[in-house]
Order: C-alpha cells, then structure tokens, then sequence
C-alpha cells in the first residue's frame, strides 16, 4: 500500500472508530507526520507527498474532562488504611509522596537515595527530570519525609532505587517498581479507603488543590508540578466559581445604593421567588 495523504486519512478514520481520545489520536498522528518528514529528507517519499501527510490534521477536543480531587479527609483516610508489614510501609510511603508532592508515576519509580537532599534547612527532591525533560526541585514535606524514611529503614535500603518489590514472604527485591505497580497501588488503597474512581493522576490534583486551600501561591504550585504553562495548573486546581461569595460582591460601591435610597435593601426584600415557574422576578 501507498503511503500518501489518503492513506494517513483512512487511518485516522480508523482511529477515530476506536473511539480514541483526540489527544491519543494526534499523538499519532503526528509520529506519521514525523515518519513521512524523514522519508522526504533520505529521498523515500517525495516532497510533495510529505507534504500532504502533513497537512492530515488532528482532531480537536471539545471541551475538558472533569478532574477527580480528594477532600483532606479522603486523603487522611486514604493514608491510614495502608496495610501492615513492610509492604504496607512502602505502600504507605508511596501515597505520601504523590499526595504530599504531586509527584507523576513515572517521576516516583525513577527516584533514587540521592535525590533526596536538604536545600535552605528543607528537604527536598533536588534536580527531578519529569515531563518533556524539565527539571525542577521538589520540596518534600515533613510528614512525607517521614513515610519515606520508615520505608527505606524497615526495607535497609541504603542506595539505588526507592521503591522495590516486596515479595509474599514480605522480603525486599532488587527490582524497582514500575508505573503500572503504582496504579494498582493507588486503586488496592482507593478500594480499602472506600474512593471510587481514583486514579494515580488525581493526587497530583488533589496536591495542587490541598496546596492552593491552604494559601499556596499559583506560581509556586507551578514550580511544584513542573508545569510549563500556568494555564495547566489552574485547570489542576480545578476552580469553580463561587456564587455565595461572589468576587463582584465587595466593589467597594456598597454605599452607592445606600446613599441614593436611604436605606439597604436586601436579596430577599428585592426580590420575589415564583416557586410555580421557578424564576425571580423584581418587585416593583
């Protein structure tokens, strides 16, 4: 079969009858883009053929996917219900680590004793290559620190890799943990804590949101997850607008009315609920 701009179509049809989320789809697109850019410059593909796969366009996402975020009660209950022995610690140390520092799987497995260190009287996780390549420093809170230390003093690791297999047998291998032995260890602790839907992601989120409840600065959450864009960490935070208290609320031309009228007049003395047909309607 020839490889042209049709035949690129006819797969991206394909892809698309799969059902296949547009992200997906266009991630490979754009490796057959990438093949067919090659295949130009080593004369296997003309110019012009390139050039058409190339203008195979992706398609586009209509709207953005809800997030899952954990209360701080989700995520205590999360933590406690860890199991016993040594696997419960590593278990343990697991969850605190992407809870406490909104770590992605594949960031956690690759950590070795010698990313933790103390920067400014803090530890942290110094020089963390995560996403496209982008290092930052991750601080590490007290309480993580701690799972962490439990962990590695209770397994006697005291180089290379954090997080090993523990066998049945509760004896610590030599092999580190991969990214899919994290997702099941998210969902083994999601069912015991009684969380439906949990994902290994959604502690990522729920770290930027726990972190912005609490005072934490936009820019410094950035910083934490690495994040290129701050578009990206504030659709991690999740905001919803706030109607009860709501950001037009103190303007400062509260005495406008008072001023012109006399005397206040409140939601309920301005108003008139029709529960008939569920409208407000101004009294006049």
């Amino acid at each position: 079969m020839a490889f042209n701009r049709t035949v690129v179509l006819r797969y991206r049809y394909f892809l698309e009858q799969k059902n296949l989320a547009p992200s997906t789809i266009n991630v490979r697109l754009a490796a057959v883009r990438r093949i067919a850019h090659e295949a130009a410059d080593t004369g296997l593909l003309s110019p012009e053929l390139a050039a058409g796969i190339g203008r195979v366009k992706g398609p586009k996402r209509l709207g953005v996917r809800i997030g899952n975020w954990l209360t701080i009660d989700q995520s205590r209950a999360l933590l406690a219900e860890s199991l016993n022995g040594l696997r419960g610690k590593r278990d343990r140390a697991v969850l605190a680590l992407l809870i406490g520092c909104g770590l992605r799987r594949a960031e956690l497995v690759g950590l070795g004793m010698e990313d933790f260190q103390v920067r400014e009287e803090h530890w942290v996780i110094a020089d963390l290559i995560g996403k496209r390549k982008h290092i930052r420093t991750v601080p590490v809170p007290v309480w993580a620190k701690r799972a962490v230390d439990e962990w590695i003093d209770a397994a006697k690791i005291d180089q290379g890799a954090i997080f090993r297999r523990v066998s049945r047998q509760e004896k610590v291998r030599g092999e580190g943990l991969t990214p899919k032995a994290i997702w099941h260890i998210v969902k083994a602790a999601a069912k015991r804590a009684d969380i439906k839907n949990l994902a290994p992601h959604d502690l990522r989120r729920t770290c930027a949101r726990l972190c912005h409840s609490a005072g934490g600065e936009l820019e410094q959450i950035q910083f934490l997850l690495g994040h290129a864009s701050v578009q990206t960490t504030e659709h991690y935070l999740g905001c919803k607008q706030k109607l009860r208290h709501a950001v037009n609320d103190n303007l400062g031309l509260e005495d406008v009315w008072l001023g012109a009228h006399g005397k206040d007049r409140d939601f309920e003395g301005a108003t008139r609920f029709s529960s008939t047909r569920n409208v407000l309607h101004p009294r006049l």
